[in-house]
């Protein structure tokens, strides 16, 4: 008991010494989700896992895995552009001139696509994306060995983006441009145009009302004025 009581009396002295000294102040729950939540996006961004060495350097990105990226985010706002559903694997094969309509056809790109993913997923991820161009480009380039046939099928791929369709362009034409020409109006239509063929908003809309007590269409309105205003030469002032 005599130990036990001067094992106290020594830790109160400590304590009173170090008063900074002590079980360390808990964090609220909030500052704790939001301190793992930041080692997991930290972790994540590496490409490391709990408890595994590994660098931050960031990871270069390839040419071939860019466009794989741009495709597989196609017309889904909710992609993450890791994997590939079968619509867009079909259009970028289309858009990267994969399907020649001879050796390589829609068909062979939709039994290549089923053969490479997972029987329990719809999509393929990029390693699976490689496979399935390799069988490709055996088909498309028989003459050739399989990495350099493989190579020219990545070649088509690299740095392409998808098509965009239903874009329509302006076309030049004589009947546009003449209907198109404020200058060339007649009637009322020209009226609302000045010879800059700006328009003239309300005045060429609506018809206003002439106050200035000059009648329609006379040339020397306001010269009077200007006449009285002038002095006169040779008068002394």
């Amino acid at each position: 008991m005599a130990d036990q009581k001067d094992n106290i009396d020594d830790f109160k002295v400590q304590t009173a010494k170090h008063p900074n000294m002590g079980p360390a102040p808990l964090q609220p729950h909030s500052e704790q989700s939001r301190d793992r939540l930041s080692k997991r996006l930290s972790t994540d961004s590496n490409g490391t896992s709990d408890g595994g060495a590994g660098s931050s350097t960031p990871v270069e990105v390839t040419a071939l895995e860019e466009s794989f990226r741009r495709f597989a985010i196609h017309g889904d706002t909710r992609a993450t552009g890791k994997d590939l559903h079968g619509k867009n694997w079909s259009k970028l094969c289309k858009d990267c001139g994969v399907i020649d309509g001879k050796n390589v056809t829609l068909t062979d790109v939709d039994i290549v696509f089923s053969k490479v993913k997972k029987k329990s997923c719809r999509t393929i991820t990029y390693d699976e994306f490689k496979v399935a161009l390799g069988d490709l480009a055996r088909k498309k380039y028989k003459e050739k060995a399989g990495d350099e046939a493989e190579a020219e099928v990545f070649k088509l791929i690299e740095g392409k983006t998808p098509v965009i369709a239903g874009v329509t362009r302006a076309v030049a034409s004589p009947t546009v441009s003449r209907l198109t020409d404020p200058t060339k109006f007649t009637g009322s239509h020209k009226e609302r145009f000045d010879n800059t063929g700006r328009g003239k908003g309300k005045a060429g809309r609506v018809d206003m009302v002439d106050t200035s007590g000059y009648v329609s269409g006379y040339k020397h309105r306001g010269s009077y004025q200007k006449k009285v205003n002038k002095p006169t030469e040779g008068k002394p002032m």
